[in-house]
């Protein structure tokens, strides 16, 4: 669906009103904020705020606020229901951010973890997680089509390893069923994005064995607006009078706006919230549109006999927009919230054959999600937290079916995605067990999907489509203990079992994958698997205001139902795709290691750590062409490559470094530098290259800021990608991505339209105009990642 700025516009409006009527009530409470026990950053011997992660483990230790006499006699309750009251959950965090250009390091939790604080999402932008995280140590994205579609990969995993998740329930979309589909999630309307690795992990399935990434908003609040009345406290809202100035309803909005010169690109965003009683709501909607983005070079390595105007990459424009309205309601001792959120995206598939043929993907998701959070008056429980989301997602893949007519446009797949999901955790109440104090958090995890994939191209055949409908069920549950020894020592022990059913169609294959002339027919396939997941870790304390950690885990996943059921042409891939329903269990096996430091003018995070997999599952190209059915497979002329899902055992070792130094003063702010280093290695146990890993990458830069400028001079070197699969990879060129940005945030008067906060800037990308190709994309010899250009954005809060 096509951006229309009136859509947009009435979409605003309707927001508007809603909220309007919404907060009627005159009482209004304010969240006891609480920032994440970690130590601040240092800018002149002044403690900075500290960042807020909500992700990584459902244990979360809180710190009770003092109160003074007036607030404990105008509440008039009992110490326990203080404590219950004032030990606020993430969940009702508002916490600051760090300051801007400041490295965000957190330092309690098991493994690492990589935040995107809010005002770095705004100055970095990017249409897709995956490029919003591309250059983050460990990290990259898919970029299949830069803008569009782009799903992150952390440490060489991706698609069935790598989770995604928002507001604490699954993204949705079919994202991990194709590597051309859109991740129906846009940081436009992000606040926060983490990236959770480790055994923080299992707290969102086996299928999350790479990692989690978490994006967060407020589309279900979980805090009434700041601007709301401020002594109350969160979930026991108290019966004494407000002034009549206080009980009004409380409105806050935000803009977010950006232009880019590289592709034309527009972007813009308003968010509202407001509060009032017992009751706070959101709305938003953002919509984005590019064209053709520009390119330095000839984007075709193989070919080089195709036109390419105006130096742009060829069929790369891309449109979305969006728009969610929630609320949620306050009550003693908790909180209970709902949103509806609906996402739509039209964008082009760069690459020769998406050129050739028109090749766009037309997506539309519709979402509505649940959570809320009950903090009885118990002795034993101290948090009961649940999620629940419910998907309808489908995308219709466009495209010409004879490039040389255009009368043959039309739809060529269409993939649906109906997925359920609830989850839910209790946090008891901590217990000192002599050795050590004791956290328990217990969780329960269910979740249906129902998948399709049908195509016009071969009706009344077994092969018209990727796969014929499947439907799959997983039931889990979860337990993680901390143990706090001393302050300085704390340990984890954590551990999961879940139960997949699966039920599908495959044909009956040759054991050659050849045609032998056999009819194929449909076979009814239904496994079921128990994965079963542990790990330990150990966190300590070490001088200079360091935190050391080392974890272990276990891990077993469960196929998905691409891996078991595919039968059938995936452009994406340019594979014909046969899946096994004979695959057992993938099991992983981690050590890691880590020291961070977030204290002083010195901060960094360093990281090793080490995999191996049983039965790891991939693609397996077994060097047969194929074309858009099984019969064609072997005949001359096919572009298919034909990729039978199978497991070998696979090691993956690596590491990360990131650091901050604050040299000195300089013109009334800070000056410093600051670098940047990454490596994964992947082989299969006989010492072939796993596909499409990540190069090594190292880089560093120069930055000046102070209260309200920064200034970053950045320069990322990747060099060359020659550990390669045997069949169907190629090596991939080395690379300079050198960026710089200004940016300026400040206090406004109200005066300028109304606004009291502002930041604006601009971000140079690609200042060498270099020529990247992504070696983890399967179209990388054929598309060019986006040359030299600008972003202006600028955002207001009301």
């Amino acid at each position: 669906m096509s951006f229309e700025l009136r859509r947009v516009q009435r979409l605003a409006g309707a927001s508007l009103l809603l909220l309007g009527a919404a907060a009627t009530s005159a009482l209004a409470q304010e969240p006891v904020q609480q920032p994440v026990q970690q130590p601040a950053q240092d800018k002149s011997s002044a403690e900075l705020p500290a960042i807020t992660v909500t992700a990584p483990s459902p244990i979360v230790r809180r710190v009770v606020p003092t109160r003074s006499p007036v607030h404990v006699a105008r509440t008039g309750r009992s110490r326990s229901q203080q404590h219950a009251a004032e030990a606020t959950p993430p969940a009702a965090v508002a916490a600051a951010a760090p300051q801007q250009g400041v490295l965000p390091i957190v330092t309690n939790q098991f493994a690492t973890v990589t935040v995107v604080p809010n005002e770095e999402i705004r100055r970095e932008g990017g249409g897709q997680l995956g490029d919003l995280l591309f250059s983050k140590p460990g990290i990259t994205g898919s970029s299949f089509a830069p803008g569009a579609s782009s799903r992150p990969i952390i440490r060489g995993l991706d698609v069935n390893r790598v989770g995604i998740v928002e507001n604490g329930t699954n993204s949705g979309g079919a994202s991990d069923l194709g590597e051309d589909h859109f991740v129906p999630i846009d940081p436009l309307a992000t606040n926060q994005v983490e990236v959770v690795r480790g055994p923080a992990a299992l707290r969102y399935g086996s299928t999350s064995i790479g990692g989690v990434v978490s994006a967060t908003n407020n589309r279900i609040p979980d805090a009434l607006p700041s601007c709301a009345p401020s002594f109350q406290t969160y979930g026991l809202p108290t019966k004494a009078p407000l002034a009549t100035a206080e009980t009004s309803p409380c409105v806050t909005a935000e803009t977010r706006s950006a232009f880019s010169s590289v592709d034309r690109g527009v972007e813009s965003g308003v968010l509202l919230d407001t509060g009032g009683g017992n009751f706070a709501f959101h709305a938003d909607v953002y919509g984005r549109t590019t064209t053709d983005y520009g390119i330095p070079s000839y984007p075709y390595l193989n070919d080089q006999t195709r036109s390419v105007a105006n130096g742009r990459q060829p069929n790369s424009a891309t449109r979305s927009d969006g728009a969610s309205i929630g609320g949620s309601y306050f009550f003693q001792g908790g909180y209970i919230g709902a949103a509806i959120t609906q996402n739509d995206s039209l964008y082009h598939i760069p690459g020769i054959d998406g050129a050739d043929h028109n090749t766009r993907i037309d997506g539309h998701q519709t979402k509505i999600n649940v959570k809320g959070e009950y903090r009885p008056d118990a002795a034993a429980i101290d948090t009961i937290r649940f999620w629940a989301g419910a998907t309808d997602y489908r995308h219709n893949e466009i495209g010409l079916a004879d490039p040389a007519d255009p009368n043959s446009d039309g739809v060529r797949q269409t993939f649906t995605n109906k997925e359920q999901e609830i989850r839910t955790e209790v946090q008891l109440m901590p217990f000192n067990a002599r050795f050590a104090e004791v956290t328990t958090a217990l969780g329960f995890q269910v979740g249906h999907q129902e998948l399709s994939a049908p195509s016009p191209d071969n009706p009344g055949t077994l092969f018209n489509g990727l796969w014929d409908p499947n439907n799959s069920t997983r039931v889990a549950g979860y337990a993680f203990n901390e143990f706090k020894f001393t302050d300085a020592t704390r340990a984890q022990i954590a551990g999961r079992i879940e139960h997949v059913e699966l039920h599908g169609t495959t044909p009956n294959f040759p054991a050659d994958f050849l045609p032998d002339g056999t009819p194929q027919v449909a076979i009814a396939r239904n496994p079921s698997y128990t994965p079963k997941s542990g790990s330990i870790g150990l966190l300590q304390d070490l001088p200079g205001g360091m935190v050391g950690s080392i974890t272990a885990q276990y891990v077993e996943r469960a196929p998905k139902a691409a891996e078991l059921f595919s039968r059938g042409a995936h452009d994406a891939t340019a594979t014909f795709d046969i899946g096994n329903p004979n695959l057992t269990i993938e099991t992983a096996k981690s050590v890691e290691l880590g020291v961070r430091k977030a204290t002083g003018p010195f901060r960094f995070e360093a990281t090793i750590y080490y995999t191996h997999f049983d039965n790891f599952i991939f693609r397996r190209l077994t060097g047969v062409m194929c074309g858009d059915d099984f019969a064609s497979c072997g005949t001359p002329g096919a572009e298919l490559n034909q990729a039978v899902y199978s497991q070998r055992n696979a090691n993956f070792r690596g590491g990360e470094f990131q650091s901050q130094l604050d040299v000195g003063a300089f013109q009334g702010g800070i000056w410093g530098i600051e670098n940047q280093l990454d490596v994964v290695r992947a082989t299969f146990t006989d010492g072939t290259n796993v596909p499409r890993i990540p190069p090594l990458r190292m880089g560093g830069g120069v930055f000046w800021r102070d209260d309200n400028w920064l200034m970053r001079v950045n320069l990322l070197h990747a060099f060359a990608q020659n550990n390669v699969a045997v069949i169907a990879e190629t090596p991939t060129a080395g690379y300079n991505l050198l960026k710089a940005e200004v940016s300026y945030k400040t206090k406004l008067d109200r005066n300028w339209f109304g606004a009291r906060e502002m930041i604006a800037g601009v971000v140079g990308n690609n200042l060498l105009n270099e020529s990247i190709r992504n070696s983890v994309s399967y179209t990388k010899d054929e598309v060019l990642m986006p040359g030299i250009g600008v972003r202006a954005f600028a955002n207001f809060k009301f």
